[in-house]
């Protein structure tokens, strides 16, 4: 079975020909940085060429300089000893990323705010000094002030990125801003040329379309990245787009609406409408923008292909108009097995992703990878394991590598680890193809404000969301047995409950995870109580359903039987309790993160984990349902199990089930329609696999770190 992508280089002819083979690659790709030479264009595989289509158009830029991308930074704040504050608008943020833009049509959106009362001061009261960009307010003293301002992008992210890593020395790239009709005009163009130049190219690898994840670098190293954040639109601003906002919908968007306080548009603040319908506007145009590139690469006999990273913003894959670009394709790299399941329900013909590491000296960390002391085929199958516990439950039909091939000679160990990974990948797939795998009937929903739009994801990779309790909740359920969903609080209002059994609410405080505001829709309570007092199983994890102004901190822990004092309680008693186990709920190891702040509501929940007095864990009888509270959640393969079990003891009253393990490092995928069980080891020891199937144990020993695919009998 042919279906790997491969890195190739020019110069490196013979090994990229030598690990095609060894590989079973039928396709052959260029990276950032590198080229194919003829002998590896001619030498029979299929071509992914890589554009990004807002980049390399330097000199274009330079004679139209307007179309340059933007984004709106705020200053950090200071504070003012007298009746004027002088701020130099680029002392926080990194010069070779951004120069001020300020220009007559971006001045109008200029601000300048009152931190400590939170309104903007007008504009008669601060003026902008262009000779040495700053900004001087008139001020009152004792009060803090911010300044936001329009920025040219003048360094491409990715490209700045990839040349920092690297060291390169070249020239840096600059983006496009297709919103302009000229820029638009001349990437249409451009692409026609770039298809009529590659005639050996198969498949255009778009990376990604327009507007890049929002990545703020600052000007100290000790805080380099201020702001990073995949799914926000910030860098999608211009005065011409906002002008047409304005147009469209009747009133004008300010830096405020995107700068928010200088926290910024963060996906994890819950969206205002504003956002919302920024979002929308951005989308359409990207929507109409994109599908002309994607009709000429078709018109040149070519596929196109989408890289579901970098630049995707406004190219939102589950906002029900993903098929309406055209796409052959859509490729993900991924870290994590929840990057697996959002990239396999995209609704797409092929789904590829690419693993990791990178073929690059260090991570994205800034760990050594390809490197002294880097250790890239531990790193490979780290990555692979859970990766691979999302492949067992939904198809991919791809995979590959990407980065610099010449790397990888030095390192055997690495080599050996994709010969494995490339198996099992393989084999996964083809029990897929016979049909779907075996599922538990609990079907689970997660709710949070942005519902299906935000599909197996946050707003970035593990590495950027590890604080958010949510992330390690949809890690776990990614290589779990059950139907997951992802709803929306309108959609709890809308009656979209049916044929849902469990609801997880897992967030913090304010948060767009928890909900915020939400949560101050009675309507939506009282949906939420109904539907549990019916029969409905809602797990809180962490601070669900928490809004201030009630009598309750969390408005549903009259379902959950535990509410969270934030200070307000400490003169009142709290319930004893004994903590009241099921044996072999909790596994070994499973480590709840402790708080201190959780308290039983009427001491009817039984408390299953404590820990100094403070309940962890409580199941809560509510009418025909139960309400679940978890203290908090980090994911681990413990903790993996815990939460596996809760959800089979509260739906089914029992812990056994068909088609899962009896060891929480050990997991299995039954394929009926193939025939076939896959045992899988995700410890680093030598393990015995055992699962139960149609009232027969399967048990076999499987090496670390491995699978084992037995007959169904």
């Amino acid at each position: 079975m042919s279906n790997f992508t491969l890195p190739g280089e020019a110069g490196y002819e013979a090994l990229t020909l030598d690990l095609a083979k060894r590989w079973g690659a039928d396709v052959i790709r260029d990276s950032d940085g590198t080229t194919l030479s003829n002998e590896i264009l001619e030498s029979g595989y299929d071509i992914y060429s890589t554009i990004c289509p807002i980049r390399e158009h330097n000199e274009w830029i330079k004679k139209h300089p307007h179309t340059r991308q933007q984004t709106f930074l705020c200053t950090s704040p200071k504070t003012a000893s007298g009746a004027s504050l002088t701020f130099f608008l680029m002392d926080d943020f990194f010069k070779e990323q951004f120069q001020i833009n300020d220009t007559a049509e971006a001045l109008k959106y200029w601000q300048v705010y009152d931190r400590t009362e939170d309104v903007p001061i007008p504009r008669s009261k601060w003026r902008y000094n262009a000779s040495d960009g700053s900004v001087t307010a008139d001020t009152d003293p004792w009060r803090q002030y911010t300044v936001s301002f329009l920025a040219w992008r003048v360094w491409e992210e990715i490209s700045m990125y990839n040349h920092v890593t690297n060291n390169w020395n070249k020239e840096h790239l600059m983006q496009l801003n297709p919103y302009y009709p000229e820029a638009r005009s001349y990437l249409k163009q451009y692409m026609k040329k770039w298809c009529e130049e590659r005639p050996k190219t198969s498949v255009v690898r778009f990376t990604s379309l327009f507007y890049n994840f929002v990545w703020i670098w600052g000007s100290d190293t000790r805080n380099r990245h201020l702001f990073t954040d995949w799914a926000s639109y910030d860098f999608t601003v211009s005065p011409a787009a906002l002008d047409d906002f304005e147009n469209e919908n009747g009133y004008a968007l300010t830096a405020e609406d995107f700068v928010r306080q200088g926290k910024y548009n963060a996906t994890h603040r819950v969206p205002s409408t504003k956002k919302r319908e920024w979002m929308n506007f951005i989308s359409r145009f990207v929507l109409e923008a994109s599908r002309e590139l994607i009709d000429i690469v078709h018109a040149a006999g070519k596929k196109a292909y989408v890289f579901y990273d970098d630049c995707w913003v406004g190219m939102e894959p589950y906002n029900g108009n993903f098929e309406k670009y055209g796409f052959d394709g859509i490729i993900k790299c991924v870290f994590s097995g929840y990057e697996v399941r959002l990239c396999a329900n995209v609704p797409a013909k092929t789904h590829e992703i690419r693993f990791h590491p990178y073929l690059f000296p260090v991570g994205l960390g800034g760990a050594p990878t390809f490197s002294q002391s880097g250790k890239p085929g531990d790193d490979a199958r780290r990555y692979w394991i859970s990766a691979r516990r999302a492949l067992l439950r939904q198809k991919i039909e791809r995979c590959g590598l990407g980065g610099y091939l010449h790397l990888v000679k030095d390192y055997p160990d690495f080599l050996e680890a994709m010969d494995d990974i490339l198996s099992e990948f393989r084999q996964i797939s083809a029990l897929h193809d016979t049909g779907a795998p075996y599922i538990l009937k609990p079907k689970i929903a997660i709710l949070h404000a942005w519902g299906s739009l935000r599909s197996w994801t946050l707003s970035g990779h593990f590495h950027e969301t590890d604080r958010h309790t949510l992330i390690h909740v949809l890690e776990s359920l990614s290589g779990l047995p059950f139907n997951v969903k992802f709803i929306s609080f309108d959609d709890v209002k809308d009656n979209s409950l049916s044929n849902i059994d469990v609801i997880i609410s897992a967030g913090e405080a304010g948060d767009a995870w928890s909900g915020g505001v939400y949560w101050k829709d009675l309507l939506l309570v009282s949906k939420l109580t109904e539907w549990t007092h019916n029969g409905g199983i809602f797990i809180g994890i962490g601070e669900p359903s928490a809004v201030d102004g009630y009598n309750t901190f969390l408005r549903m822990a009259h379902v959950l039987g535990a509410d969270i004092d934030k200070g307000e309680r400490a003169c009142h008693g709290r319930w004893a309790f004994d903590v009241k186990r099921i044996e072999g709920l909790i596994p070994d190891g499973a480590q709840i993160r402790a708080r201190n702040d959780v308290f039983l509501t009427d001491g009817k929940a039984r408390v299953l984990d404590a820990k100094n007095n403070t309940p962890l864990l409580t199941i809560n009888d509510f009418g025909k349902g139960k309400g679940v509270y978890f203290a908090g959640f980090s994911v681990n393969q413990p903790m993996t199990r815990l939460l596996q079990n809760l959800i089979l003891y509260t739906s089914t009253g029992s812990l056994e089930a068909e088609g899962i393990t009896n060891d929480p490092y050990t997991e299995c995928a039954v394929y009926p329609d193939a025939g076939k069980i896959v045992l899988a080891n995700n410890n680093t020891a030598a393990a015995t696999v055992s699962c139960l199937w149609k009232g027969m144990r399967y048990s076999t020993e499987v090496k670390p770190g491995r699978i084992k695919i037995l007959d169904l009998l």
